[in-house]
């Protein structure tokens, strides 16, 4: 799409915006960031021609061609300009997403969008926006997360930019992120993060997988995998004693001490699992760094609750792409309890 008919669009969206409830606060600083994004992209193949371009950048996104060929011709995702266009936005992060629950709960505060529906956080172009709303949030004793994120979808409404924050990740890794953002433009379902977040993380996982198979590379680094699965697994389980401690009637300084307990536990787990089996490596240590609160355990319940449901899909329609995506589409047309209610039973069927 070009700039213009972005720009096109984006009038439409202020006209809109201005009708509804005025172009201010949240809503236009998202309109401000995405205008932004859209000067900043040109198309890769016109970087990779120009002899004045840095060699190791050309190199790189020429890799990003063939994974994002890949993810359209083996993956059944989108084939469309998203990811054949590159930005620069001179920063570190594209948004900072605000995650927030109540003190004693361990489930997001929502917020809903006429597009996306009801979703666990808000996204900030701006990383003081993002803090200033934590602190806000803060001061209503809510538990807060800030997050820098590398990647940002428009779910299939704009040709999304392959972005400089993205570059920070190797190549396996970066052909991951497209699979996880091209299957956002293949299904997303208006109000159900962990849905959709748990069907791109597995497209992301096992795409990553067939396109090291399809370069002739060996699988990954089991050691790695095997540390997040385990990791993840003991954040989970934090995650669940909280919940059955918030649904007691215990006094809060109770509540709070037994709290700050499920955390100092996580975190004795993770310094015995990097002694014991990790041999020492550095698996998790940044995320240890951050202080530890409801909000902090969000996005691992988010991304990864129906992973292995998604899997036992995959299986069940053996490994065939086209109809994996199908068989998850119908899924996303279920009412909320009845899909919950199929994604538990692959879940189970799963398990063995």
């Amino acid at each position: 799409m070009t700039l213009t008919a972005h720009t096109s669009m984006l009038v439409i969206l202020i006209s809109s915006c201005v009708l509804l409830s005025g172009c201010v606060g949240y809503y236009g600083q998202l309109i401000v960031g995405q205008l932004a994004l859209f000067s900043a992209h040109k198309p890769i193949s016109a970087i990779l021609e120009d002899p004045n371009q840095d060699p190791q950048l050309q190199a790189r996104l020429a890799k990003v061609l063939e994974a994002r060929d890949f993810a359209s011709t083996h993956l059944g995702l989108p084939n469309n300009n998203s990811y054949r266009e590159y930005a620069d936005l001179q920063r570190n992060y594209v948004v900072w997403n605000v995650f927030a629950t109540p003190e004693f709960s361990v489930d997001p505060i929502k917020h809903c969008f006429p597009i996306t529906g009801c979703v666990a956080y808000r996204g900030y172009f701006k990383e003081q926006d993002a803090h200033n709303k934590a602190t806000e949030l803060k001061a209503q004793h809510m538990d807060t997360l800030v997050a820098g994120v590398d990647a940002y979808s428009t779910l299939g409404w704009f040709s999304d930019p392959l972005i400089n924050t993205m570059l920070r990740r190797n190549d396996d890794q970066l052909a991951a992120l497209i699979f996880h953002e091209l299957t956002h433009q293949m299904l997303y379902v208006q109000g159900d993060t962990a849905f959709n977040e748990s069907y791109a993380s597995f497209v992301e996982r096992e795409g990553q997988r067939q396109w090291r198979a399809y370069q002739g590379l060996p699988p990954l680094q089991t050691d790695r995998v095997k540390a997040y699965r385990q990791m993840v697994e003991e954040i989970l389980a934090t995650r669940e004693r909280l919940r059955v401690l918030y649904a007691t009637a215990l006094p809060e300084e109770d509540m709070r001490t037994r709290k700050q307990a499920e955390f100092t536990r996580l975190r004795q787990t993770h310094r015995r699992l990097k002694e014991q089996e990790w041999g020492g490596r550095g698996y998790f240590d940044q995320w240890f760094k951050q202080p530890l609160n409801n909000a902090a355990l969000l996005p691992f319940g988010l991304y990864d609750q129906w992973v292995p449901a998604f899997a036992q899909l995959f299986q069940q329609v053996h490994g065939d792409w086209p109809a994996f995506h199908a068989a998850v589409a119908r899924l996303g047309k279920l009412a909320p309890a009845e899909r919950t209610s199929t994604l538990e039973r692959l879940l189970q069927e799963a398990k063995p």
